[in-house]
């Protein structure tokens, strides 16, 4: 695999986000977003669309593909909503960790081989209940744990080695591989290798690569076999129809975009301010487009909730009544220590539109 070792030109990210207190611009966000369609033909962009970064979570549906090709869902017989807690960074709710407990006990391993950490439940009123229990949390409220439940499966589908499914030479993690080159055009070998904070192998791509990524895994080229192409629609299908297993009931970004426009994208987070979206053919945009973005400084909670809200707001994806539905994240009160509004955050910029859209 390609590795980073020398020093890289930093690419010319753009104003995307002001953070404005009184009369001026206190603060900005910049970073950098990528449109691109099934084809490769980008169809809107703003700072450098060749700019690398790791996908982080938003790798997890490409993590999860191979777990349905090999046979292993099926083997173990996981269900729509076991799929898509593969493809989740979930809230660490009740219903979550159910979850991921019946796909451990259908593959008949133990909790304790998930090497996905333990963290507190994003959820901050799962993390009460624990705290009031004296309950510590465990692996299964890990936001990753659903994507290790479902590498163990593969790698026991396999009879490969349990204890080192995360070995980026191991066979689980050899296929992911070679399902994200073929969806991003990106070749194996250039692809970059790092470590995911749950412990898992995380890849690093050119953004437009990530936006064709997600544009094909919603529509899918002719040229992908049939079993290749149902497994995209199985994917899409459990993520529009349960955007509370990819996220939660409160305070997920994925969960209500995918709520205020039911059916008609996929939405998926990445830390360090990563986003990725795939848009379903429709009738603006008849093959349909993936969606990418970076903002540099990492920022997950004012920069990247307005610059996705504007993002699709722009590219036509989110009419009144979806603007409605996620206004909070569309812009956010600067207060002071009084609680009074003094200033506010909001998107600043405009998408640069190729004449196809």
């Amino acid at each position: 695999m390609a590795s980073d070792t020398t020093a890289q030109h930093v690419p010319c990210a753009e104003p995307l986000v002001e953070v404005r207190r009184g009369p001026i611009v206190e603060s900005r966000h910049r970073g950098h977003i990528a449109v691109v369609d099934p084809n490769g033909h980008m169809l809107a962009d703003i700072g450098v669309a060749d700019t690398v970064t790791y996908l982080r979570s938003s790798l997890k549906a490409f993590q999860t593909l191979p777990v349905l090709l090999s046979g292993a869902a099926d083997h173990f017989g996981f269900n729509d909503k076991e799929v898509a807690l593969a493809c989740a960074s979930h809230n660490g709710e009740l219903m979550h960790t159910e979850i991921v407990a019946g796909m451990l006990h259908k593959i008949g391993v133990d909790p304790e081989l998930l090497q996905c950490g333990i963290h507190e439940p994003y959820s901050v009123a799962a993390a009460h209940t624990l705290r009031d229990r004296g309950e510590k949390p465990t692996a299964l409220h890990n936001n990753c744990s659903g994507k290790h439940a479902a590498m163990l499966a593969f790698a026991k589908y396999l009879r490969a080695p349990l204890e080192t499914y995360l070995d980026p030479t191991h066979p689980v993690q050899q296929a992911i591989l070679d399902v994200v080159s073929r969806f991003s055009d990106v070749p194996v070998n250039d692809l970059i290798l790092g470590v995911d904070g749950c412990s898992a192998p995380v890849v690093a791509m050119p953004l437009k690569s990530m936006a064709l990524a997600y544009a094909r895994l919603v529509n899918p080229p002719q040229g992908f076999d049939h079993e290749l192409r149902e497994a995209c629609k199985r994917i899409v299908k459990v993520m529009t129809t349960y955007p509370e297993l990819i996220g939660g009931t409160t305070d997920r970004l994925d969960t209500e975009i995918m709520k205020a426009v039911p059916g008609q994208l996929i939405s998926k987070v990445g830390a360090e301010g990563v986003y990725t979206a795939g848009v379903l053919p429709n009738a603006r945009y008849r093959e349909g487009f993936g969606l990418a973005l970076k903002i540099e400084d990492g920022d997950d909670h004012r920069a990247r909730p307005t610059v996705v809200i504007e993002a699709l707001r722009q590219l036509g994806m989110l009419g009144d009544g979806a603007l409605h539905c996620v206004a909070r994240y569309a812009s956010f009160p600067v207060k002071n220590r009084n609680g009074n509004t003094v200033g506010e955050i909001r998107a600043s910029f405009t998408l640069e539109m190729s004449e196809e859209v």
